[in-house]
Order: C-alpha cells, then sequence, then structure tokens
C-alpha cells in the first residue's frame, strides 16, 4: 500500500499508524506537513519520507477578519497540490490518504489523486453554543462569533466533501459533526502505550532549580497543558491553590505547559496566561512550593505522573487530552472537571473524581482529600488504569481497529 499522510504538525494524531504501515517495506509512507514542526519532529520510523511545505505567509491586510485563517488554508492547500503533483511525477500514487483537515492540506490533493481513498481526522467541529464557545462567563463571546466559526468550519466542510470516511478520537467530538456526515464517521482514539504509561513506585524527579528530589512518598499536586491557559482551566486551578496549599502544608505542585496559547484568545496587556494568574494570587500561596516546569522531555512527564499524589484535569467542553489518559494509564487519582468529554472516561467515585469546572474552592477540597485519603484511593487508581488498557490501549484496542478502518473500502 502507498501511504499520504497529510498534517501540519506531524506526526500528531499520525504518529502510531505512520510507524506501523511504514515498518513493512512492501508498504510506502509519505507525510506532508509544516516544515518548522518536521524540523521539531523526533522518534519517526525512518522509513517515512517528509515533504515539507513552508509557512503560509500573513494574510492581506485588506481581508476579512473571518477569512484570514481561510487564507492560510488555501495557502497550505495548494503547497500540498504543488508537492502531490511532484510526487506523481515521480511516480508515487497514493492508495490511501489521511488527513487532518483543519488546516487546509487535505482540499486539492484530492484533484491530485481522485483515486485515492480520503480519511479524515475528525478532531473537532466548532458551534457558536454547547462546546468550548460561550463556555466560561469570564470570558464571553463576541457577539459575531457564531459569523466567524461559520466560516472557520469552512476548511473541514470542503474536505469532508471528497472523504470516505472520518475517524473521531471521542462519542462527544463525533457528536459536533454535522448530521450529513455522521454516517460516515467511526469513533476509535489515537490510543495509548500502556506498557510504556505505567505506574512506577520507584520514580523519582529532581528539581534542580529547587535542590530536592521527589517520589511517590511525597505530596504531589500535578497538573499538565500544552499551554497554561484558560481552555485547560489554568485559571480555576490556580486560584484552588492558596486554600489546598493551606490545607496541605507539606504539598508541592508540579505544573508543566507552555506560555503561549494553543486555544482562546491571549490575554490583554502582553502578559502571558501563566504571569496574570500568578498576579492574581501572589500574597497568597508560597511560591517556594509551586513549580512551574515549563515544557519538559517526555521520559520525565512520564515520571511526573508515576509520583503524582492527586492529577488535577480541567478542561472546557473541548478536545479531549491525551495527558488525561495518560495520567490515568500511569495510575494517577485524577481530579476532573465535569466536562464533555472528559465524563465520557471518568466515573465518579469509580476511577476519578469530578468536580464543577467553575468552583475553584471545590476542586481544592477534593484535592486536598484526595492526597488525606491516598491509600483508601488506591483502588480508583487501579480502575482508572484499568480503564484504559480496556477502551483505549494503543496496541490491542486503537491500532487495530484503526488499521482495520483504513484498509477496508465502504463504498
Amino acid at each position: 500500500m502507498n501511504l499520504l499522510l497529510l498534517h501540519q504538525n506531524f506526526p500528531a494524531q499520525f504518529r502510531h499508524i505512520a510507524a506501523h504501515i511504514a515498518a513493512d517495506p512492501a508498504h510506502k509512507v509519505v507525510a506532508i506537513g509544516d516544515a518548522g514542526n518536521l524540523k521539531r519532529a523526533t522518534g519517526l520510523h525512518p522509513r517515512i519520507e517528509l515533504r515539507p511545505y513552508p509557512a503560509p505567509p500573513p494574510a492581506g491586510t485588506s481581508s476579512h477578519r473571518y477569512l484570514q485563517g481561510y487564507e492560510a488554508a488555501i495557502h497550505r492547500g495548494l503547497q500540498c497540490a504543488r508537492i502531490a503533483s511532484q510526487l506523481k511525477a515521480e511516480g508515487f500514487r497514493p492508495d490511501l490518504v489521511v488527513a487532518h483537515p483543519g488546516w487546509g492540506e487535505s482540499l486539492f490533493v484530492p484533484d491530485v489523486f481522485p483515486a485515492a481513498r480520503l480519511i479524515l481526522h475528525a478532531e473537532y467541529f466548532y458551534h457558536a453554543n454547547g462546546a468550548d464557545v460561550g463556555f466560561d462567563p469570564e470570558f464571553p463571546p463576541a457577539a459575531d462569533d457564531a459569523f466567524r466559526l461559520r466560516i472557520k468550519n469552512t476548511t473541514q466542510l470542503m474536505s469532508m466533501e471528497n472523504a470516505e470516511l472520518l475517524l473521531a478520537p471521542t462519542r462527544w467530538q463525533q457528536s459536533r459533526f454535522p448530521d450529513i456526515v455522521q454516517p460516515r464517521i467511526r469513533v476509535v482514539h489515537d490510543g495509548i502505550d500502556t506498557r510504556l504509561v505505567t505506574p512506577d513506585a520507584t520514580a523519582r524527579i529532581t528539581l534542580a532549580r529547587a535542590g530536592i528530589t521527589l517520589g511517590e512518598a511525597d505530596e504531589i499536586v500535578t497538573y499538565v497543558a500544552r499551554n497554561l491557559e484558560p481552555y485547560r482551566g489554568f485559571h480555576i486551578f490556580m486560584r484552588a491553590l492558596p486554600a489546598l496549599l493551606r490545607e496541605r502544608p507539606k504539598a508541592r505542585v508540579l505544573i508543566v505547559g507552555g506560555d503561549q496559547v494553543s486555544y482562546g484568545s491571549k490575554p490583554a496587556g502582553g502578559k502571558t496566561w501563566r504571569q496574570m494568574l500568578q498576579d492574581e494570587v501572589r500574597g497568597q500561596l508560597d511560591p517556594a512550593r509551586v513549580h512551574f516546569l515549563g515544557r519538559i522531555p517526555y521520559a520525565d512527564y512520564l515520571r511526573l505522573l508515576q509520583i503524582s499524589t492527586v492529577h488535577a484535569y480541567l478542561t472546557y467542553p473541548f478536545v479531549l487530552s491525551w495527558s488525561l489518559l495518560e495520567a490515568m494509564s500511569a495510575g494517577c487519582m485524577v481530579v476532573a472537571s465535569n466536562t464533555a468529554p472528559v465524563a465520557e472516561v471518568i466515573r465518579h467515585g469509580e476511577n476519578g473524581w469530578l468536580a464543577d469546572f467553575f468552583d475553584h474552592r471545590a476542586l481544592a477540597e477534593m484535592l486536598a482529600q484526595a492526597i488525606e485519603q491516598r491509600a483508601q484511593l488506591i483502588p480508583i487508581r487501579a480502575a482508572a488504569r484499568q480503564t484504559i488498557i480496556d477502551g483505549y490501549d494503543l496496541h490491542t484496542v486503537c491500532l487495530p481497529r484503526q488499521l482495520a478502518l483504513l484498509q477496508t473500502r465502504t463504498s
């Protein structure tokens, strides 16, 4: 089989599919992605051929703001079509194209390879209500968000027209897509490597700046996000810390995440969300017990989960983070926001605890309670891991299901 993968941040959700298929010399795998992101990609299978495209130029100053993202998508689509045409001239004919439709890469490739099957990653379809937009009253939506989001979805809709199948990671994410494509959507998660992400009572982390080494015996509260921002409840978590640290005077908080913005808007005034929230709680907590680690290597991240006494995961109703499932696979005691799609995975009192997203006082109490009752909560931690093994394991559940869907023609 000849496989063509399109993702501006490759490998992203396609890492395991790409590696598995590339491992067989009978197959040829080519991936097209943003040049800057491909340079940063690590751990790729050596038989995956990478074809980079340059980042799109900034939108014209005269462009309507609704169209700026769409203009970038067209640039990306044209770059991918150009590379696809080069591949075609070299004799490459994909049997299957797998793409993320959100950034435009898949817009024109079906015109270059009309005989290839197109399968899309159905990550998220935007709505003006009922999900992330308008969820948090602290950050009310703009009056014209419904108009803006309708245009934002256009790129996906155009790609979905040519797609044979769409793969959604969760049932809730599937539910956000239009009725017209629902019959073509299958639910299968990207997968968690539960052989790699496991509990380890011997794990340790050294915080060089603080001059300390921490392990399972310590009181450790963990929080992880790609970037520290409201979409992942960072503001709620920070507001919970003063009460939590008063209640647990030996607890330390380890926070992983960058200072950019992945979702939503930047804060006003030029500061980062971390700086804004640190200013808000300044004087209310001991900064020597709250450790901002930034973005850390994956091996360090796994050790952080393994030493966690309690892990906080908060999110708007939005894309479910890998970090939640990895925390559960590592046997963490998770206190998470009672938001979709979190409630699709966590059953309160069985494999974790659910808290009201907006109630930072209740969150502080639950985190403190989880530390206090750590011995009694061992069955919940075990159930969390079993949930991931049973429903989200990469090797036994998700990858076999993905491969079966990729290899079975539906029309």
